[in-house]
């Protein structure tokens, strides 16, 4: 039964309903990110907010739909996650599209082909306030695919038009987590890096014959190094995935080399190299902050956040992606760590609707409550970092799409 009104909920025509959202404590996260009290978001019949500010100067028109809250924040980015593509069951083959074996380098594999949206994850996720994914291809392959953007609402994708972003980047790994097993490349950090290199050399060269070449005369097709120029033009970032502090300079090294757009991803080590990081102007999505403490991530520290913050390196919390049981953990519950960990309650809350937006271009439809943007919210009876708060309704494009307390 609970599937089925998740099902009518996604699905039901509620589009006209001019919807009005009270809150004791709203964040719209704008300015210097201070809350206001006795607030109200008013959510137009078109998707997007119309109004918002203390209850005292924004009325609530006769006739609305009220919904009221302890506490508003705009809906949840979750910066990095495999959600989607990874399943809620873990069973190999039946719900885990999210890694691709066969290959160390295949950047032309496309998130939008395998993203589930009806899987229950999804859901679950929705229902703590997640109303926006950047999913798609994890973590473990020299270049393992690409990412997406896409709406916790939309349960199935038809076009590219369905997505925020159908092709929001292409996702790489240094370090021995990209090892390869059975004596197959790579092997070491750098055979990793030469192997981008010429991936990178061949792309260029073939995007340079693509454009000297008469019409007739272009050369085939070919998806591999069509989706590496697409980074070289900068077009899409190339989200690398670092976490030692050898990794991290070799990403910066590459970046340098080849020019293109470059996000870190993980970075558990990037307290060693925040310089490094901020000179560059890379942004990081920081590792789940109650990652395991092993492997590639040992040196990790619960304080990365806030040493980001600090240093005024731009970052973003992140879900990820893990190849043990749970797979990927939930944003909310990393924020609340990293509040517990330097950050303040409005920055570990724009660390997961303000940054991300920005980092992933989006920040003129997501990220903040203001006029004019997307109506997504997520309602909490009380701080939304408390473990003893629930979750009580989410709204994406000024629908209603859970009201199960979570």
């Amino acid at each position: 039964m609970k599937g089925a009104l998740s099902l009518f909920l996604l699905t039901a025509s509620t589009a006209t309903a001019q919807l009005a959202v009270k809150a004791r404590v709203l964040y719209p996260m704008t300015g210097d990110l201070a809350p206001l009290q006795d607030a109200v978001v008013l959510c137009g019949p078109d998707g997007k907010i119309q109004r918002v500010g203390p209850a005292v100067e924004v009325p609530v028109p006769e006739g609305w739909n009220v919904l009221t809250a302890d506490t508003v924040i705009p809906g949840i980015v979750d910066a990095r996650t495999a959600v989607g593509l990874t399943g809620v069951l873990n069973w190999d083959r039946r719900d885990q599209e999210q890694f691709e074996a066969s290959a160390a380098v295949q950047p032309e594999l496309r998130a939008i082909d395998a993203y589930n949206g009806r899987d229950p994850l999804v859901e679950w996720v929705r229902g703590l306030g997640v109303t926006t994914l950047h999913t798609g291809h994890a973590a473990g392959q020299l270049v393992s695919g690409q990412t997406m953007v896409v709406k916790t609402s939309r349960a199935s994708i038809s076009s590219a038009a369905d997505t925020l972003i159908p092709f929001a980047g292409v996702t790489a790994t240094l370090g021995a987590d990209a090892f390869g097993d059975d004596k197959k490349p790579p092997g070491t950090r750098a055979k990793s890096i030469a192997m981008l290199r010429a991936a990178f050399i061949k792309a260029r060269e073939y995007q340079d014959k693509q454009q000297r070449a008469e019409p007739d005369k272009k050369p085939d097709r070919d998806l591999h190094l069509e989706s590496l120029g697409a980074v070289l033009r900068r077009e899409v970032p190339f989200i690398i995935t670092a976490d030692r502090h050898q990794d991290i300079s070799a990403a910066l090294r590459l970046q340098t080399e080849f020019g293109f757009r470059l996000i870190l991803d993980s970075a558990a080590e990037a307290y060693l190299l925040l310089d490094a990081i901020k000179a560059a102007g890379v942004p990081v999505l920081v590792h789940p902050v109650m990652t395991r403490p092993a492997g590639e991530r040992e040196n990790f520290t619960f304080t990365l956040p806030a040493k980001l913050q600090a240093a005024g390196i731009p970052f973003a919390l992140q879900s990820g992606y893990e190849a043990y049981v749970p797979k990927t953990r939930v944003v909310l519950f990393e924020a609340g760590m990293a509040a517990a960990h330097g950050l303040t309650t409005a920055q570990a809350l724009a660390a997961m609707t303000r940054s991300p937006s920005e980092i992933l271009g989006l920040q003129q439809r997501i990220g903040t409550l203001e006029p004019g943007k997307d109506a997504d919210l997520a309602l909490y009876s009380g701080d939304p970092l408390e473990t003893t708060t629930h979750c009580t309704t989410v709204i994406i494009d000024g629908k209603t799409v859970s009201t199960e307390k979570r």
